[in-house]
């Protein structure tokens, strides 16, 4: 699975890692993440990040 980068904070979203701080399940793609939630740092939305 891809990795996506915040271009506002740097944060790494890690599919394989999910996000623990609002129950995104590890395995969890980038895509099936709910459409309002916002990197863990800083709160930017989904459409601030690049997936590298």
């Amino acid at each position: 699975m891809d990795k996506w980068e915040c271009t506002v904070c740097g944060y790494m979203y890690d599919p394989e890692v999910g996000d623990p701080t609002t129950d995104i399940k590890p395995g969890t793609s980038f895509a099936d993440l709910p459409d309002g939630w916002t990197c863990p740092d800083c709160g930017a939305g989904k459409d601030r990040f690049e997936q590298i």
